[in-house]
């Protein structure tokens, strides 16, 4: 049986997986995984009409990469993604440049000059604004401490945490907590 993975930027999380899944199904192309930023489809790609289907995951926020680079770049993302917002804590042990480098197979250095000349950022401020993401989110749930908050997502710290939080929202993350109270109507 052929497999053959196509790549989708801007998957971020398991609703994508469904939307991507639904698009292939209408679409009738069948397909054997999709998963963030890939989906590896049963027949050869000069069989699947990708105009189309690339019109369909555009219309709902998605685009088709070919390029190896931005593939290579979408792959980071989603490993990041992944790790920050879709698993538990003791993920964060591993050092990101090793895991990075791992999970590619490409030497982070060329990871990282490649990322930030495509993205005018950095992998490291890239995951830096992924974890303060699941910060404001578990802060939202408002069922975990700012310790435990710390611990979940990778810092060291609940004062690394504190001084990064602040340096990048311009909040303490007491500021900010009471900022999510007062919208959500609890006081």
């Amino acid at each position: 049986m052929v497999k053959v993975d196509i790549f989708i930027k801007n998957m971020v999380c398991p609703r994508c997986v469904m939307a991507v899944k639904d698009i292939l199904d209408k679409m009738e192309i069948p397909w054997s995984e999709v998963v963030l930023g890939r989906a590896t489809v049963n027949v050869p790609q000069d069989e699947i009409d990708m105009e189309r289907l690339d019109k369909e995951l555009r219309a709902v926020g998605f685009e088709l990469i070919n390029d190896k680079d931005l593939i290579l770049v979408e792959r980071v993302k989603t490993l990041i993604i992944n790790r920050i917002h879709h698993s538990e804590a003791e993920d964060f042990n591993d050092n990101f440049s090793d895991y990075l480098s791992a999970e590619t197979g490409v030497a982070y250095g060329t990871l990282s000059k490649i990322f930030s000349e495509l993205t005018d950022t950095t992998i490291s401020s890239f995951i830096i604004a992924q974890r303060l993401e699941k910060v404001k989110e578990l802060i939202s749930y408002g069922e975990l401490n700012f310790s435990e908050i710390a611990y979940r997502t990778g810092y060291s710290s609940t004062a690394h945490l504190s001084r990064q939080f602040k340096k990048l929202t311009g909040l303490t993350l007491s500021q900010f907590r009471s900022k999510m109270e007062k919208r959500e109507g609890i006081q």
